[in-house]
């Protein structure tokens, strides 16, 4: 079980570092994705990590660059949002359907990748992590595919298979269940104040005053993990 400095992406003490691919992931979760890499290697899909750990203070910045406007926001089709026109409470919104407020980010535990098939990339392409990429004609649409087949007999799943009203669905984001499913029991809106009150969040009075709902809404309105048996 996952202590709240490591629930919370506070330290890394759950995490280990792999150099190839390069990543950070739970212990527990290195061996079964190297396993999942491996079969998709099989196909010619070189399933690589965009992302996976990614701490506290990270996310934080993350947060506050799209709430400054340095950094990109979409509404839940994908479509650029023109910053500059929203309230401070519209920006929260907008930030939480791409992007996890600090202490719920599943990828504090360790056991969330964000994937893309690097064999499928030419030079010089900027990866976006959007749906398009990932649809029928989107330069990750076969892996897509791919892992619509596989991931059953895996213990990964997909938290953001479809629209529940919380995260936009995200087809690149894999979950490794028998850590992610303890952690998302643990989580609980005081652990996550917490960790805010000692940050530098910016809507920080907002987010506190909504965090019950927006706890229920974006961090257990997920997809049910497969069994663990």
């Amino acid at each position: 079980m996952l202590s709240d400095l490591e629930l919370t992406g506070r330290i890394r003490t759950h995490i280990t570092q792999l150099e190839d691919p390069r990543c950070a992931l739970h212990h527990d979760a290195v061996a079964p994705f190297l396993s999942l890499r491996a079969q998709a290697a099989q196909v010619g899909i070189e399933l690589v990590p965009h992302s996976s750990f990614r701490d506290f203070d990270t996310q934080v910045l993350i947060w506050n660059r799209k709430f400054r406007g340095e950094r990109p926001l979409y509404d839940r089709g994908g479509r650029l949002i023109d910053t500059s026109a929203l309230s401070d409470e519209q920006k929260v919104d907008a930030i939480l359907l791409w992007s996890a407020l600090p202490g719920t980010s599943r990828h504090h535990w360790g056991s969330e990748i964000d994937v893309i098939d690097s064999a499928a990339v030419s030079e010089g392409y900027r990866v976006q992590l959007l749906p398009e990429e990932y649809s029928a004609g989107g330069v990750f649409a076969r892996l897509a595919g791919w892992l619509d087949e596989h991931l059953a007999a895996s213990k990964f799943f997909r938290p953001y298979d479809r629209d529940r009203g919380g995260v936009s669905p995200e087809p690149w984001h894999l979950s490794y269940a028998p850590v992610s499913r303890t952690a998302q029991l643990s989580l609980t809106p005081g652990i996550v104040a917490d960790a805010l009150r000692q940050s530098d969040l910016l809507g920080l009075d907002i987010v506190l005053s909504r965090l019950p709902d927006i706890h229920q809404r974006y961090a257990l309105n997920v997809a049910t993990p497969p069994p663990l048996a």
